[in-house]
């Protein structure tokens, strides 16, 4: 039980995260489920890309939601010329749409069953 009350503190931090984030969304323009919305994305969005499954879903979807954080909150509050401002949210939307795009690759639970099956029955 040692153990558990040395996590208390990292507990309590996600207890307080999400308020924080539900306050800021409104203020973006957004409504305030969105947060949860974003959050459950980039978490099991990035859990999935790591293991590369549903790859090209997930890239999509995560493309969409950076070039909507550029585009609503990152170019508004830092303007087109400082690209430290909207940089990251592009690369990382740019990296997505690239993933999109190709897949998941040899390497990857996508390329274990579902990539490598269409190729097998389209040479068939």
């Amino acid at each position: 039980m040692q153990i558990l009350d040395k996590l208390k503190p990292l507990g309590l931090l996600v207890l307080r995260a999400p308020g924080k984030w539900l306050a800021w969304f409104p203020q973006q323009g957004f409504p305030s489920y969105f947060a949860y919305i974003a959050g459950s994305l980039e978490l099991f969005g990035g859990v999935l890309l790591v293991l590369g499954l549903l790859t090209r879903l997930i890239g999509l979807l995560l493309a969409i939601q950076m070039a909507i954080a550029v585009w609503k909150v990152s170019l508004p509050h830092s303007g087109i010329y400082n690209v430290e401002g909207y940089g990251l949210p592009l690369m990382l939307g740019v990296a997505c749409f690239a993933l999109f795009t190709v897949g998941a690759g040899i390497l990857s639970v996508d390329g274990a069953t579902f990539e490598r099956g269409g190729k097998a029955r389209a040479k068939t």
